[in-house]
């Protein structure tokens, strides 16, 4: 495995469902509903709802590559992982969002929405998420060029994804949170992120 080689697909992988561009909730709706929401229901979610905000996450938008959030220096430097838990058509387990192609790499098998939680201190409405989109990043892909304000640049990336996936799930009506409370080394272990990543954000959403 070469964790940091962002093109180094293996030949099975997860194809999603294409990106709808359109919806019937416009910006200005998303962002008057949009509220943190901590409880979760019990219907999963569709595949194309988690793919859809993969995509708003990281997607590409593009010919040349660009993506929906934007990035210093266009060097991307997130990584987005998935811990699915209850989702059509994907066992439960952690994957990967390979943004270039649109899918999704199987990172690690079964429900880890316990462990999360335990490393989210204890936040027990992580477990009960459909799914827990992890914003982690490879930050020297921003410091080799930016130095030392690399960093930061790669922690306001992160706002701006986020915040595209928490108006992208009102626009789906579903609900969502931010967490930024947790144990990083935890977090990391359940995922069995390589060392290159370190854990930013968590995302946890679910239908209402």
């Amino acid at each position: 495995m070469t964790p940091d080689n962002r093109m180094d697909y293996p030949v099975r992988s997860i194809a999603l469902p294409t990106p709808r561009l359109e919806s019937g909730c416009s910006l200005e709706a998303a962002l008057q509903r949009r509220r943190s929401v901590r409880a979760f229901g019990d219907e999963p979610l569709a595949l194309a709802e988690a793919a859809q905000l993969a995509w708003a996450a990281q997607g590409v938008t593009s010919a040349d590559g660009l993506r929906s959030a934007p990035s210093a220096g266009a060097l991307y430097p997130i990584e987005l992982y998935l811990a699915a838990r209850n989702v059509d058509g994907l066992a439960p387990g952690v994957y990967k969002y390979l943004p270039e192609v649109h899918r999704l790499r199987q990172w690690v098998e079964g429900d880890h929405g316990r462990e999360l939680a335990s490393g989210a201190l204890n936040q027990d409405f992580v477990k009960r998420a459909a799914v827990v989109l992890v914003f982690a990043a490879v930050e020297t892909r921003t410091t080799d060029k930016y130095h030392e304000r690399g960093t930061r640049y790669v922690h306001i990336e992160i706002g701006h994804a986020a915040q595209n996936v928490l108006l992208q799930a009102v626009a789906l009506g579903l609900s969502a949170v931010v967490v930024g409370a947790f144990d990083d080394d935890q977090v990391s272990k359940s995922l069995q992120m390589p060392g290159t990543e370190q854990a930013l954000y968590l995302i946890p959403v679910g239908n209402p």
